[in-house]
């Protein structure tokens, strides 16, 4: 890289981390460190929300996915289906609920409603799957690292956990919000730079789109995805995919903590139906971004050669995007589409992070451990430190996993082993008054167990998506099963920890006519992608 490239990404890093102090100056406890104190806006919560998502596995991932993967193009729109339906379902059934008991970590309710055990098991489980996440996530940032430093990958993950890891212990959420406003419109501004760069390369976008391979513009593959060998199966995704978001939404500490911080209820459903409807068209921005550097690709010989050649040295297609970005943006140029990327990292990350903190200090220690304010305050960032050298441990594991998948499928299958039996959890909770602590623990073991096994022995059988509907469908009706041999509930349990004891689904009624528009939205999607399959 030209010094001047140096200059933007150092500036932008130096400039995130003077953010972090300046807003950490506020925090007097761990509410502040964790929930910001409850007094966060709902716009910048919802920013923060979306620049989660917009990660660098999904910068880096999702074009190799449009333009090289094999099988791959526009269909991976269809993992994007069912957010604005999972949205509703979890404004309606979760969030709104969980925001009025005053919680820090989400895991707190299952000992409201069933037990300490309960919660720890749970809150163990998320550690276990996010930390692998966000091992995952580092990873994919690192890519983009080592070829600009000409580092060797162990070397770069290593380079990028520490400086994450300063950034994210000098934050708490309040740092980690702010700074994802920020990073999303650089974020922003760094796609469009690469976009409209490789777009003029190859003569605009008629021209684009008059080459660009009709059979990879199909968006709806209809296959089930049960032994017939898709890995790109619609109902899969429509159906997996609800499940998965309303698992990601509505009960990952590391999106649900954001609803925590918000002023009020109302809050935290408007900061979700943003996401309900904003999503999509953001996946579709890297959409096209994997569309104009196809184009690039096949209109340059030698920067094909040059990608092709980086993809065959260290098996991974997702160095497809910054081997095209060192090559072919000029200097300068080029500093903002790194530092875009490297904002899309820190802004899942760091929220990663903090979550996995938030959960071990509140699920965990500070049951077993009583300190004042601002003891506790700085156990928290010590916390966090540890956390942050495992997940850079299990970012040089990944970074051995064999290449053949892209990172964004790899993310995702970690989450889709989890997802399902975490949500199952819950909604056994918040739907049954039957069920008992035990019998949630038996079932979630269930579902847990036939995921892994799934994965081990069937994972070219039955496509990665429906394990989370797999895991869910069989932890509640382990549960169920064996919830008379389980004892029953208190009445203190069902009555104020239930939505039928609560009474909270009549209090949504104001915002039924939201929810009802995102389920219309969700419809009209789906059948546009469906008339565009059918008649491209």
């Amino acid at each position: 890289m030209q010094p001047i490239d140096w200059v933007v990404i150092l500036a932008y890093l130096g400039s995130m981390i003077g953010l972090s102090v300046y807003l950490s100056r506020g925090q007097s406890n761990n509410e502040d460190y964790y929930v910001g104190g409850r007094n966060l806006p709902w716009l910048a919560i919802g920013i923060s929300t979306m620049a989660t998502q917009t990660s660098s596995n999904s910068f880096v991932g999702i074009p190799s996915w449009v333009a090289l993967k094999q099988g791959g193009g526009w269909n991976w729109l269809q993992y994007e289906l069912a957010v604005p339906l999972a949205i509703a379902l979890v404004a309606l059934l979760l969030l709104p609920f969980f925001r009025k008991l005053e919680l820090v970590s989400v895991y707190e309710y299952l000992e409201f409603r069933f037990d300490a055990l309960t919660r720890r098991a749970l809150s163990a489980l998320f550690l276990l799957s996010r930390s692998l996440g966000t091992g995952a996530g580092l990873y994919g940032a690192s890519i983009v690292l080592s070829v600009c430093l000409d580092l060797d990958m162990e070397q770069t993950i290593i380079l990028l956990g520490v400086a994450i890891l300063i950034y994210d212990t000098i934050g708490g959420i309040a740092a980690v919000v702010w700074s994802d406003v920020i990073q999303m419109v650089i974020l922003i501004a760094g796609l469009g730079i690469c976009v409209g760069y490789a777009v003029v390369e190859v003569g605009g976008w008629s021209e684009l789109f008059t080459h660009f391979p009709t059979e990879r513009t199909a968006i709806i593959d209809p296959h089930h995805g049960f032994g017939d060998g898709s890995s790109t199966a619609f109902w899969g995704f429509l159906f997996g995919g609800l499940v998965l978001y309303v698992s990601y939404y509505g009960v990952d500490q590391s999106q649900v903590q954001r609803a925590l911080s918000t002023k009020n209820p109302d809050e935290t459903r408007l900061s979700l139906v943003m996401n309900g409807f904003l999503r999509l068209p953001l996946t579709c921005l890297y959409l096209l971004l994997g569309m104009a550097l196809w184009g690039a690709y096949t209109h340059n010989l030698e920067l094909q050669e040059l990608i092709n050649q980086a993809i065959a040295e260290r098996g991974d297609p997702n160095f497809f995007v910054p081997v095209y970005v060192m090559e072919q943006i000029p200097p300068g140029l080029r500093s903002v589409i790194f530092a875009a990327i490297l904002a899309a990292a820190m802004s899942s990350l760091d929220s990663s992070i903090n979550s996995i903190s938030a959960v071990t200090m509140r699920d965990f220690i500070e049951q077993w451990v009583k300190l004042d304010d601002r003891k506790t305050l700085f156990l928290s960032k010590v916390v966090t430190v540890i956390w942050g050298v495992i997940i850079t441990l299990m970012a040089l594991w990944i970074s051995q996993m064999d290449g053949r998948d892209t990172l964004v499928e790899i993310v995702n299958k970690i989450g889709s082993v989890f997802y399902g039996p975490l949500l199952a959890a819950f909604l056994l909770g918040v739907l049954s008054r039957r069920v008992t602590g035990p019998a949630v623990l038996i079932g979630v073991g269930a579902g847990l167990g036939l995921n892994v096994f799934l994965w081990l022995a069937l994972e070219h059988q039955i496509f990665w998506m429906w394990w989370n509907v797999t895991g869910c469908a069989l932890s509640v009706g382990a549960a169920y099963a064996v919830a008379p041999f389980c004892g029953r509930a208190s009445e203190e349990q069902t009555a104020k920890y239930t939505l039928a004891g609560t009474g909270a689904l009549q209090k949504e009624r104001p915002w039924l006519p939201v929810y009802l528009s995102l389920v219309g939205y969700f419809i009209v999607v789906i059948v546009l992608f469906v008339v565009w399959t059918a008649t491209r």
